[in-house]
């Protein structure tokens, strides 16, 4: 009876309870990004995160190792969930060119809009001097490129590899500029920006004789 007592009480009431490590590291991750997103990176303190988690900052160093290895991890789950976000629109599409592009950058367009945490990190690459970083940040703009041509390529079979893979490099290099402008204009909606990207893409999905 007492030991149960004592373990009732033992844990001080602002200590957070025990997780699984995958589920701790999403749980700092999640903090991190809001942290990074809202201060910036040089600004952004490890004792804040640690103390915003429920951690001390040795424990949160145990887990990413510094404060960029950190970032490092942010940018790399923001690219797998715009990922994630961008092939599950394909897989919706259907067969048709103009739909299955269209939708990809909707839902490009609109990860910005539901994930601005996440969107904030992977803009903001000139901001942050970090060699690792930025090689992550254009491993994503290469993972967008690269589902960007093969989306070309089941419409534009006739292509060749050059064409394609400029085609796909234009369109991503598009959108990274739209985002930016709807920074300026918010009140362009996902939709609006999808809808003039496509009336600015589209005679390419159309085969020339």
């Amino acid at each position: 009876m007492n030991v149960h007592h004592a373990d009732d009480h033992s844990a001080p009431t602002g200590r957070r309870k025990r997780l699984p490590r995958a589920e701790r590291e999403q749980q700092i991750l999640a903090v991190a990004e809001q942290v990074f997103a809202t201060n910036g990176y040089q600004a952004s303190s490890m004792d804040d995160i640690a103390h915003r988690v429920g951690l001390s900052k040795p424990m949160l160093y145990e887990y990413f190792g510094s404060k960029e290895g950190l970032l490092l991890a942010c940018v790399e789950r923001a690219r797998r969930e715009l990922l994630d976000a961008t092939t599950e629109a394909a897989a919706g599409a259907g067969e048709d060119a103009h739909q299955l592009l269209h939708d990809c950058l909707l839902a490009f367009f609109r990860f910005g809009d539901e994930h601005a945490q996440p969107w904030a990190l992977l803009r903001t690459e000139a901001a942050i001097p970090l060699a690792t970083v930025n090689t992550a940040l254009e491993a994503t703009r290469q993972q967008q490129t690269d589902l960007t041509a093969r989306l070309l390529e089941a419409s534009r079979p006739e292509l060749d590899q050059e064409r394609l893979e400029a085609f796909a490099e234009s369109i991503i290099g598009a959108c990274e500029r739209l985002a930016l402008w709807r920074d300026k204009r918010p009140e362009i909606t996902a939709e609006d920006a999808t809808r003039h990207l496509m009336a600015l893409i589209s005679p390419s999905l159309v085969a020339q004789a």
